[in-house]
């Protein structure tokens, strides 16, 4: 029989550190520990900034589709003025909502028609305005009535580059203001408010002394998603 001379567990601590020092087999799990979590928030920004691109995209669409239908609305008797009544503008804000439905346009957003025209004194003025949208958001430019009378209100716009109505005509402005929301555990861009106006000047000989009643009447006092009754 073999004496055999028990092993000092000093001995066996040092074995089991050369042991430990040449392995290998989870390196790649460590780095894999220390890179995950930098590139999943690396994907996830670059998501949520192509979501926010793709938003704004449809915000300004939103705004350029109202403004053309706007600009073509009312009845079609081709010997008179074309008389614009209240479910005209109604009808234009649902094709917004069909436009805008996977963002939610109404619910997170605000979509404002205002119509540009001049004044009896040759000013330009708001003679109407319409919205929808649960948003509190009035317009940036002025509400309905804003330069009736006078000169002093200088259009709809950006100072310098003022939107102005002509003689006999007018301009469908709208205004869009829209709040972002990431479906991702990302707040870089969370909050944001996008907005957009696009402008369009009326398509054919429009009857301009008024809003005609007939249909829903989007109220700029009321803030809410659904149709209006």
């Amino acid at each position: 029989m073999t004496d055999t001379k028990p092993v000092s567990p000093l001995a066996k601590a040092r074995a089991f550190a050369r042991h430990l020092s040449g392995d290998r087999s989870g390196l790649a799990m460590v780095e894999f520990a220390f890179a995950a979590p930098l590139v999943l928030g690396m994907g996830m920004l670059g998501t949520d900034t192509a979501l926010l691109v793709i938003t704004h995209l449809q915000v300004s669409q939103i705004a350029m589709q109202v403004a053309d239908n706007a600009s073509r609305v009312g009845e079609q008797d081709v010997l008179t003025a074309r008389k614009v009544f209240e479910r005209d503008i109604a009808e234009t804000l649902i094709g917004a909502e069909k436009l805008g439905d996977n963002i939610n346009i109404f619910g997170q957003g605000r979509v404002i028609i205002s119509s540009l025209q001049r004044n009896a004194q040759g000013g330009q003025w708001i003679a109407w305005q319409r919205c929808r949208g649960a948003k509190r958001h009035d317009s940036t430019y002025g509400r309905e009535g804003a330069g009736a009378t006078g000169t002093s209100f200088p259009g709809m716009g950006e100072p310098g580059r003022y939107i102005t109505a002509s003689q006999g005509t007018a301009v469908m402005f709208v205004e869009v203001a829209y709040d972002f929301t990431s479906p991702l555990p990302v707040e870089i861009f969370e909050g944001q408010t996008i907005t957009y106006t696009a402008a369009f000047n009326v398509r054919d000989n429009r009857d301009l002394t008024r809003l005609y009643a007939g249909g829903p009447v989007a109220s700029c006092t009321t803030y809410s998603a659904a149709r209006p009754t």
